[in-house]
């Protein structure tokens, strides 16, 4: 199984990540990804864009050194209603909407609070994918928030930078949701969650997790281009989103 696209990507625009927009698609082309997400954290993040930033992605090219970016956030959760930090017009304008959970947006809970605040979220229309669910900071009840995700047809995020410095203790918990998400049916994505340029369409240890769960290609999103564009369109055109090319 090959990952084609990279749907979890910060650029220097995060404010604690290292590379341009650029740099990331010039990287991407090298390593033969299709496609690339450039989803900087939302502006509840110390140090994040301003909103007018995600305004704005609209002057970035659709294609940069033959791979197609996408203009999205990685939205922060902010309360347990699971609000999200930026306003409905402005994830209107996206094309692609991850959300999750951090410590500095999200005042945490137990699992039940937790759980039913991730499905408030994917209870958003526009929000595509759930990123990190493993992170053991945020304890969840994992079979409910799949089932949640079938329900609103959310994607469910593996993040290979939870087993490479951030999030520590997250494989115990991003194994028990790769074999959840067998069992159910829950459609899942790779993300690098790359905070500079070398790590975009890093994915190893994500890869040899959902590969050992034997969740079968047709049921990770990102393998190609054309597959997880077909999904966001759909979903787009079911919430009178913009239509992606």
């Amino acid at each position: 199984m090959k990952i084609l696209a990279d749907i979890h990507v910060h650029t220097v625009a995060s404010g604690h990540a290292y590379s341009t927009v650029i740099e990331i698609a010039k990287e991407a082309s090298e390593k033969g990804l299709e496609l690339v997400a450039i989803t900087d954290h939302g502006p509840s993040m110390p140090g994040g864009p301003h909103p007018y930033y995600f305004g704005n992605l609209r002057v970035i090219p659709e294609n940069i050194y033959g791979v197609r970016i996408l203009k999205g956030v990685e939205a922060n959760i902010i309360d347990y209603n699971g609000n999200l930090d930026l306003p409905t017009y402005l994830l209107s304008k996206l094309e692609i909407v991850v959300a999750s959970f951090h410590y500095i947006c999200y005042p945490g809970g137990d699992v039940e609070t937790n759980t039913k605040t991730l499905i408030n979220a994917m209870k958003n229309p526009y929000v595509d994918i759930i990123a990190h669910p493993g992170n053991p900071e945020f304890p969840i009840d994992v079979e409910k928030v799949l089932m949640a995700a079938r329900e609103y047809d959310k994607l469910i995020e593996i993040n290979n930078s939870s087993f490479i410095g951030s999030r520590c203790g997250s494989e115990k918990n991003c194994r028990l949701i790769a074999r959840k998400a067998m069992e159910l049916g829950v459609k899942l994505v790779l993300g690098s969650d790359a905070h500079i340029a070398f790590d975009v369409g890093r994915f190893d240890v994500a890869l040899s997790i959902v590969e050992e769960a034997g969740i079968p290609e047709e049921q990770i999103m990102n393998t190609s281009k054309k597959k997880l564009l077909e999904y966001l369109k759909n979903r787009r055109e079911s919430c009178k989103y913009m239509e992606i090319k």
